[in-house]
């Protein structure tokens, strides 16, 4: 336990741990295969309470903030930041990248165990909080952006349907 040493070194070594756990959760997030982020998994599947994302929308107003926080380009330049496409593929691709994303920043939650095994009580505490305030916006942002998706994968199938010629047009705004 790191509760006998100096308080200087103790938030030392908490922070040194805490970036090769992050590191360490990172580089285990992106040499995973791809299947191990499928949104069917137990991790990822929908929730009752999130009502299909209307949750975030209306108790969170996630609109309000989640453009503000930065986002990281993912594995192959993936950006998450707009629609490249409206292709099954790239949109198939895109909901299992929230899933990256959101098992990443799960498993950094995780370190906060170590925190409570390593020191006091009120340190672990300090420590849980900052780690949470880091990471829980994003783990609402990839299941929010998830249920929009999931909306539209919906929507295109749909459409692909009814009219397979037109299963590569844009979808407009307003849809």
């Amino acid at each position: 336990m790191l509760t006998s040493l100096p308080v200087y070194k103790m938030l030392a070594i908490n922070v040194i741990l805490g970036i090769v756990w992050h590191t360490a959760m990172f580089i285990f997030c992106i040499a995973r295969n791809e299947a191990a982020f499928s949104p069917d998994k137990k991790l990822y599947r929908p929730h009752k309470w999130e009502r299909s994302g209307k949750f975030y929308a209306d108790v969170l107003k996630i609109n309000r903030w989640k453009d503000r926080l930065p986002q990281y380009i993912g594995k192959d330049g993936f950006s998450k930041e707009h629609l490249e496409s409206t292709s099954l593929d790239y949109i198939d691709h895109f909901i299992m990248e929230t899933c990256r994303g959101e098992w990443n920043h799960t498993m950094n939650c995780v370190f906060a165990l170590a925190l409570f095994m390593l020191n006091h009580f009120g340190i672990a505490l300090l420590f849980t909080v900052l780690l949470l305030s880091g990471h829980l916006p994003f783990i609402i942002i990839q299941r929010y952006n998830r249920f929009r998706l999931q909306k539209l994968r919906k929507l295109l199938l749909r459409k692909d349907s009814r009219h397979p010629q037109m299963a590569a047009a844009p979808i407009p705004e307003n849809a």
